[in-house]
């Protein structure tokens, strides 16, 4: 069964700290081992995994990623927002997270994070646990 998280960004780039929504859906679903995949189904936002101890690694990958890929700088897509659709590729739209004795494994720094980058939206990620 697929799960859904709904999410509300509040501006065009933002990462949201979705992990204790996914470890939740995780619990709800009796999944003792297992692996849980999680899914944006956006074009314009991604998902990562990353440090979610200091607040200030997301404001850094967010300055960087407009570094990298500036919003305005002549693109061609009519609707104005290729940026957001590069940076969501550079992320990625899935990530795959094992389950062991019902809880995420996660590195002791890690968390995850929806990727907003054309917003502020209301978005949705997919999340689908299988195991035992």
């Amino acid at each position: 069964m697929i799960k859904e998280i709904k999410i509300s960004s509040r501006s065009r780039s933002q990462m949201i700290d979705i992990t204790k929504m996914v470890q939740e859906l995780v619990t709800e679903s009796d999944v003792k081992n297992g692996t849980c995949f999680i899914f944006v189904p956006h074009t314009t936002a991604g998902i990562t995994i990353n440090e979610n101890a200091d607040p200030s690694v997301a404001a850094d990958i967010l300055k960087e990623t407009d570094k990298i890929v500036p919003w305005e700088d002549g693109y061609k897509h009519i609707e104005g927002n290729s940026a957001a659709h590069i940076k969501a590729s550079m992320m990625g739209l899935s990530q795959v997270v094992l389950v062991e004795n019902g809880r995420l494994i996660l590195g002791t720094w890690q968390g995850i994070y929806f990727c907003e980058f054309d917003g502020p939206r209301t978005r949705k990620v997919l999340v689908k646990i299988l195991g035992d």
